[in-house]
């Protein structure tokens, strides 16, 4: 007899399997992140689809077979309906669970990863959050993800010399990782010049510091900036694995 494991979790990718059959990838608060099989989940009748669209909340039932897990309940919690409103914010959905599903290993529960899907996906419900202060969200939900998976940039240190970073000429290195100062890029091929203003902003997202990240008047350039380093780091994790 199989031995029935209720969770809850949000689902992040669904791929079709078979004619009729469809495979999730749900974070889950009690298991991580799970790989599970909805058997005949495409076909109209199926009691599952109720509560596994993507960026659902849900409570789920599996159990666990010879090869793989397979879904036996999925009962909705919240739909978050504000975040399909616009396609903004259904990519900036998307861009998380991807990076989720691609940082995130094993199948252990992370109790920080738990809470920064709620409070990410609960920002991303909230209407009132509009143009750049969408893709913050994701940049938030991005770099709070490296610190707890432990790929933290060092931000006030230069990562070769140790010395406390003056504000002037500053470098980035994904291979250093992190920043590192003026004399040191000398050493170093591939160094980009980091811009002083949105690594006062990395700061504030590290801290967790969403009131005071809401307020700050960010210009078009520095949200620009901040998603070329982004790209720069999340690059060289996703390589190196």
């Amino acid at each position: 007899m199989f031995t029935h494991y209720r969770t809850q979790g949000f689902i992040l990718k669904k791929i079709d399997s078979g004619e009729t059959d469809r495979i999730f990838t749900i974070y889950t608060k009690d298991f991580g992140k799970l790989e599970l099989l909805a058997k005949a989940e495409r076909k109209i009748k199926s009691k599952l689809r109720a509560g596994l669209e993507p960026f659902y909340l849900s409570e789920i039932e599996f159990i666990q077979g010879k090869t793989h897990k397979t879904l036996t309940d999925a009962i909705l919690i919240n739909s978050f309906k504000n975040l399909r409103k616009t396609l903004k914010r259904l990519s900036v959905a998307y861009k998380i669970s991807e990076v989720i599903d691609n940082l995130v290993k094993g199948q252990e529960p992370d109790e920080k990863i738990w809470q920064l899907l709620t409070d990410v996906f609960e920002k991303l419900n909230n209407f009132s959050l509009v143009g750049d202060r969408l893709l913050l969200i994701y940049h938030y939900s991005l770099w709070n993800l490296f610190s707890i998976l432990g790929y933290e940039l060092e931000l006030y240190h230069c990562s070769l010399c140790q010395k406390k970073l003056n504000p002037g000429d500053v470098y980035f290195s994904p291979k250093e990782g992190g920043l590192i100062c003026q004399n040191c890029s000398k050493k170093v091929k591939s160094v980009k010049e980091a811009d002083l203003a949105t690594i006062k902003i990395l700061r504030i997202i590290l801290k967790k510091d969403w009131p005071l990240l809401s307020k700050l008047k960010i210009e078009k350039l520095h949200i620009e900036s901040l998603a070329a380093l982004s790209e720069d780091w999340y690059k060289s994790l996703v390589n190196s694995f």
